[in-house]
């Protein structure tokens, strides 16, 4: 039979199978399918469904997964490929209660949704989860109640930092505070960080399990993602939370911070430097790209392994094929962006400006409000540049011209023209446009100049607060560390976590 002749109790199977449930006792274990409570499944049970389960006796068929201990654990309704999942719902439920089941699964072979009873409607998943990693999941009883009740105070992670700090003298004592809270490098949440955080447990309270900070650059977002994982993890919402970032440097970057604010409470890990022990962490930091090449998200991970997911710089998660990764885990979501994507702004799908008839869906999909659940492009909490001046958090940037002949050609459509003469005694042209600067051009008097402007008397009156961070730094090559001025490698060193 070939794949496109494939009914859906097939696929159903292979699904089953691949994804380790089994339906008789192997080398691996007993058998975890049943078709009745207590009832092991037979080859000839099994040949009698027939190869479309719509054709069965029974008219659908409900298999038990079980857990390790035989109980039930899963429904899974299996409909015909020609039926939609879900026209069974209402009845796969009250079968799974009369079971004391808290998950199902509705499947058609081609559509599959994984549902908790306990959290919300039917998630859309691509493939089955793990034994394992359901009962995993399982451990973690949805209390949004509790969520909603914590008390968010400015030291809440200053309590996971120095649990103690405010019984000791140095605190006490308001003339050592200061140098009391730069010494142990002690965290405290600014009113629009726990405002931010106040924000999404309204919205769990009102049902939310997705989330928007929309945020100025600087204003502290890994701070603020710190607060909220350990609001999931003490609230007992979460077991395990996955960080998704774009860029390998905002991987370490990521763990860094998080071991800094929540190492006395939770481990954080690099997916790929503990590929083989990743479930030990209650926070996993990983690379969107190193799980999509090949989809390797698929055979790492069960849909059910994370109970939130935390995207940085949101608006690129969702887009292209980096969506599918995010949208494979069936956990809460929050996406933190300082410029989300407003896809369906002034558009108007009734009279679209292309004869595309996807135009509208593919929006839909490329849109960051409506994806984190924010159909009126207003996000969970939004604080702007403009609020971070007012507050006095944040600075209007000053521009200063520092352009040079050789910069002002490179940005040119024309680039910047080199003339010279070959090894043959020709004449010869080469032309570099701006991205090929540090790469195949280089200028060391540019950068020498640029440093020049960077301590002149004019922008260090500016730079009270420099526009670097830990990573800027680390990302400039070795060989031109020598042209970053001592202020702002002060500066960022200590500062890098202040916000």
């Amino acid at each position: 039979m070939s794949a496109k002749e494939a009914t859906a109790r097939i696929k159903i199977n292979h699904l089953l199978e691949a994804a380790g449930w089994r339906f008789f006792d192997d080398e691996t274990g007993a058998a975890n399918i049943c078709l009745e409570p207590k009832v092991k499944v037979t080859s000839q049970a099994l040949n009698e469904l027939g190869e479309n389960f719509e054709e069965s006796s029974r008219g659908f068929i409900d298999f038990l997964l079980l857990d390790s201990k035989g109980f039930p654990l899963i429904v899974l309704e299996a409909k015909s490929e020609s039926k939609s999942p879900l026209v069974g719902k209402e009845q796969a439920r009250k079968y799974a209660r009369s079971q004391n089941c808290r998950f199902i699964i509705l499947s058609n072979g081609n559509l599959h949704y994984f549902w908790d009873l306990d959290r919300g409607n039917p998630y859309v998943i691509t493939t089955f989860p793990t034994p394992l990693s359901v009962s995993t999941y399982a451990k973690t009883t949805p209390d949004t109640q509790r969520l909603v009740d914590e008390k968010i105070d400015d030291d809440y992670i200053t309590l996971t930092q120095r649990p103690g700090y405010a019984s000791e003298a140095a605190w006490i004592n308001e003339s050592e505070r200061p140098a009391f809270i730069e010494a142990n490098k002690l965290r405290f949440l600014r009113p629009y960080q726990k405002k931010a955080v106040h924000a999404l447990q309204s919205a769990v309270k009102n049902g939310g399990d997705r989330f928007l900070f929309e945020m100025a650059t600087g204003t502290g977002k890994t701070l603020i993602a710190a607060a909220v994982i350990k609001l999931f993890l003490r609230s007992g919402n979460a077991q395990r939370v996955l960080f998704l970032v774009d860029r390998l440097e905002l991987e370490n970057q990521a763990r860094d911070a998080f071991k800094f604010l929540l190492a006395n409470d939770y481990q954080t890990i690099v997916y790929k430097e503990n590929r083989d022990d990743w479930r030990r962490a209650e926070i996993v930091v990983t690379t969107v790209q190193s799980l999509l090449f090949n989809n390797k998200y698929q055979s790492l991970f069960s849909p059910t392994d994370f109970d939130l997911i935390i995207s940085d710089e949101a608006h690129r998660s969702i887009s292209g094929n980096a969506r599918a990764v995010f949208e494979y885990f069936v956990g809460a979501k929050l996406g933190l962006t300082a410029t989300p994507r407003d896809y369906l702004k002034r558009f108007n799908k009734d009279k679209p400006t292309t004869k595309d008839p996807r135009e509208h869906e593919r929006r839909l999909l490329l849109d960051t409000y409506r994806t984190f659940g924010c159909a009126d492009s207003q996000p969970t909490f939004r604080y702007s540049l403009l609020d971070g001046v007012k507050d006095g958090f944040l600075i209007n940037p000053t521009v200063i011209d520092a352009r040079t002949d050789i910069t002002t050609e490179l940005l040119s459509e024309e680039g910047f023209v080199v003339e010279f003469t070959d090894d043959d005694g020709e004449e010869q042209k080469e032309t570099y446009q701006q991205r090929e600067f540090e790469k195949r051009f280089f200028s060391d008097a540019t950068n020498h100049n640029i440093r020049a402007i960077i301590e002149s008397k004019e922008f260090t009156q500016l730079a009270t607060n420099p526009v670097f961070s830990t990573r800027d730094l680390k990302a400039v090559p070795e060989k031109y560390r020598n042209l970053i001025p001592e202020y702002i490698k002060d500066y960022v060193s200590l500062n890098q976590f202040a916000a």
